[in-house]
């Protein structure tokens, strides 16, 4: 009679807590050597059971923070009037912002451009995180024309919504303009945020939102993690 394999015992195990909801997705697995104690094997075995999880889409590890159970993917609508709270709770997932920064500076070229601003006007610049289930999908860059909006940013730090914060400033309604999608490498800063390794692939964004007259106002850039969100694009 052939024998199992002490690495595939422990596989099938951990693939047997995943599904039963042990862990559920997003949860880090006990690390390599409390595994190793666990099974009474060496970390080795621990590691090539992990390497086959891993070939099944089961669980990613993250370079310094360990091996977590990999999360269904967030589907986020890109379109005239999408809105992330609603978008994200529309996915079945509970929505959440955090705040990293709340500043004012001078426009960059591209910001002036988006705002329809003269080079050097003041912007306020909203960074932070978007979460779902309390797990980062995202780090966006908010920026408004100051002139404009001069009360935002007090708007958003009683808020955390765009959208709310743009109402109190008399925006009643916005619709997106414009939407850039492109590939690229996470930073070391954005991996941090996002606990991804430096390098891994993400999806960023550039949008540009409008009043109902047409008056630019919010220029956003977002850096998606491209293994948690799957962006779709519609007419709304």
């Amino acid at each position: 009679m052939s024998k199992t394999p002490v690495w595939k015992s422990i596989a099938l195990s951990l693939t047997a807590d995943i599904a039963e909801g042990r862990y559920n997705s997003g949860d880090q697995l006990p690390t390599e050597a409390q595994l190793a104690a666990q099974h009474g094997v060496n970390r080795h075995t621990v590691r090539r059971a992990l390497s086959e999880l891993a070939e099944q889409g089961l669980v990613h590890s993250r370079r310094g923070a360990g091996v977590f159970v990999t999360a269904r993917p967030t589907d986020y609508p890109i379109g005239k009037r999408v809105r992330y709270h609603k978008s994200i709770s529309a996915s079945g997932k509970i929505p959440g912002k955090k705040i990293l920064s709340l500043t004012t500076r001078a426009a960059d070229d591209a910001e002036a451009e988006a705002l329809e601003l003269e080079a050097g006007d003041k912007v306020h610049v909203y960074d932070g995180l978007s979460l779902a289930d309390g797990q980062p999908i995202g780090v966006f860059q908010s920026v408004f024309p100051a002139d404009r909006l001069p009360g935002i940013l007090a708007a958003l730090q009683d808020t955390h919504s765009v959208t709310k914060a743009l109402q109190r400033c008399g925006v009643a309604d916005y619709t997106r303009v414009s939407t850039r999608l492109t590939a690229r490498a996470a930073t070391a800063t954005q991996a941090l945020h996002l606990h991804l390794t430096e390098g891994a692939p993400v999806l960023f964004s550039a949008g540009i939102n409008a009043d109902l007259n047409g008056v630019p106002v919010e220029y956003g850039r977002t850096v998606f993690a491209g293994d948690r969100v799957t962006l779709t694009l519609n007419d709304d």
